[in-house]
């Protein structure tokens, strides 16, 4: 555990994204983070990379009263909110632009505890209400083993 409370992890982050077509494309990124698991809820962060095409942000989860917020800072800068059955309309800002974008939550499973453990979100994501793609996280959180 570090000094600020949270623990040093290993999240496995796999993402898949079909779009209007039928085109699939999945992303699969294994890195160091930080998890955080009390009273107010779980929380864990890490710092996206090149291969997310997000390098220079900061990705926040938080898993709360069976919800999740996921919120990103720096080159990207959004913030999302999964729960299921309910819309969420939301801004996505770039160096390149904003974006107004939608989701839908359709399946959230969270088994996360102390230790980690897994998360599942599956959503539909539209622009002006016109279907973009089907999106799915699939995460895994690892306390990182510490060698003597």
């Amino acid at each position: 555990m570090n000094e600020s409370g949270m623990k040093d992890v290993v999240i496995t982050l796999r993402s898949s994204q079909r779009v209007a077509d039928g085109e699939e494309e999945s992303l699969e990124l294994v890195t160091q983070g930080v998890y955080e698991f009390g009273a107010h809820g779980i929380r864990f962060s890490y710092q996206e990379t090149e291969l997310t095409g997000m390098d220079g942000t900061w990705t926040d989860f938080r898993i709360q009263d069976g919800e999740v917020t996921l919120t990103r800072r720096g080159d990207v800068q959004t913030q999302m909110h999964f729960s299921p059955g309910k819309r969420c309309d939301f801004r996505y800002d770039t160096e390149y632009g904003a974006l107004l974008l939608g989701l839908e939550t359709y399946r959230l499973d969270c088994a996360l505890d102390e230790h980690g453990g897994r998360m599942e979100i599956e959503y539909d994501m539209d622009f002006e209400k016109s279907f973009l793609s089907r999106n799915k996280f699939q995460i895994d959180v690892k306390e990182k083993v510490l060698k003597s």
